[in-house]
């Protein structure tokens, strides 16, 4: 099983998020996703496992987020998810995925589902 884990480690809820796969004794590859983000495609799968849209995963309190002009519902879903890639730190955190499952981790023990 490989459990992915899109992690922040100044983030207190991705450390916990963290913390709890690793107490069910699985080793998650940890992805760095401000460093490196996830591709347009792989962005486009994982919204589709949380069955959510682009704004659902945004943290919408950055000030990006309005900068942007993001809160405008004229743009597509390419568009946002396109924002979230040029500017990860719009990703809320954290997001695990384990196969053909994911769960953003808020609150952490909603990662506990899909292990």
């Amino acid at each position: 099983m490989t459990v992915i884990i899109w992690h922040n480690p100044r983030c207190s809820k991705s450390r916990q998020g963290l913390a709890l796969i690793e107490k069910e004794g699985i080793e998650p590859t940890i992805a760095r996703y401000l460093e490196d983000p996830p591709s347009a495609g792989e962005m486009d799968r994982v919204l589709t496992l949380l069955s959510m849209e682009p704004r659902n995963l945004m943290r919408r309190k950055e000030t990006i987020y309005r900068e942007l002009g993001l809160d405008d519902e004229s743009l597509s879903r390419s568009e946002l998810i396109t924002a979230m890639i040029e500017n990860p730190k719009l990703i809320e955190r954290p997001v695990v995925i384990n196969g053909d499952r994911a769960a953003l981790g808020r609150p952490p023990e909603s990662i506990l589902e899909i292990l």
